[in-house]
């Protein structure tokens, strides 16, 4: 005797701001793997199983689309690179760094079209990347019980503003070409790098 088959469970009714957010992460995964020219509508609507009408009703247009699926990835980037809170100043800057850079290697196609983007005169995509810059240059000037990383001053700034932009380029770099040099190694680099810049600033 074949046995009942089980009740299926009721699918829970998301609502149009759960299901906006299901899209966009869904969004934030493909851009993973593709350049942002390459994250269409037609391409989200495949592969979330709903219409391109419905895509149009919850992002209005492929630019809009666009810029949302790009500060949930840069909202993301700034989560996932969040220092412990407890721990030497310098330890917390490595564990950020770490983070960042195992982002960027995962994420790449993604990171790299919004690069592009931004310094091609994208004004919004543009708004959005120097949000994220500025939010996370902004962790070696906060203040808690173990000290800053560093002091808070204009120099200092504009130094670590350089840094994190030499940081970007190193670390893209080495996944285009990792040879001689390890993941472990480059990290090392990245994180030592910034207090020696800013040792050489006068009066620092």
């Amino acid at each position: 005797m074949t046995p009942p088959t089980p009740p299926t469970a009721p699918r829970t009714r998301l609502t149009p701001d759960q299901r906006r957010s299901q899209l966009l992460d869904l969004g934030v995964r493909l851009l993973a793997t593709r350049s942002l020219d390459e994250l269409s509508i037609d391409l989200l609507a495949e592969e979330a199983g709903i219409s391109r009408g419905l895509l149009y009703h919850y992002f209005g247009n492929k630019h809009a689309f666009h810029e949302a699926v790009v500060r949930r990835a840069a909202d993301d980037l700034i989560a996932q690179t969040t220092p412990p809170t407890e721990g030497e100043p310098m330890v917390r800057l490595l564990t950020s760094i770490t983070a960042y850079v195992d982002y960027v290697i995962a994420n790449h196609e993604g990171y790299v079209s919004l690069v592009k983007a931004a310094a091609g005169g994208n004004e919004s995509l543009r708004a959005i990347y120097e949000e994220a810059r500025d939010a996370l240059n902004s962790r070696a000037f906060r203040e808690d019980a173990n000290g800053q990383i560093l002091q808070d001053t204009p120099t200092t700034r504009l130094v670590v503003r350089g840094w994190s932009a030499m940081t970007e380029e190193l670390v893209l770099s080495w996944i285009d070409d990792p040879s001689g040099v390890t993941r472990e190694q480059l990290i090392e680099i990245v994180t030592a790098s910034l207090p020696a810049i800013v040792g050489v600033i006068p009066g620092e």
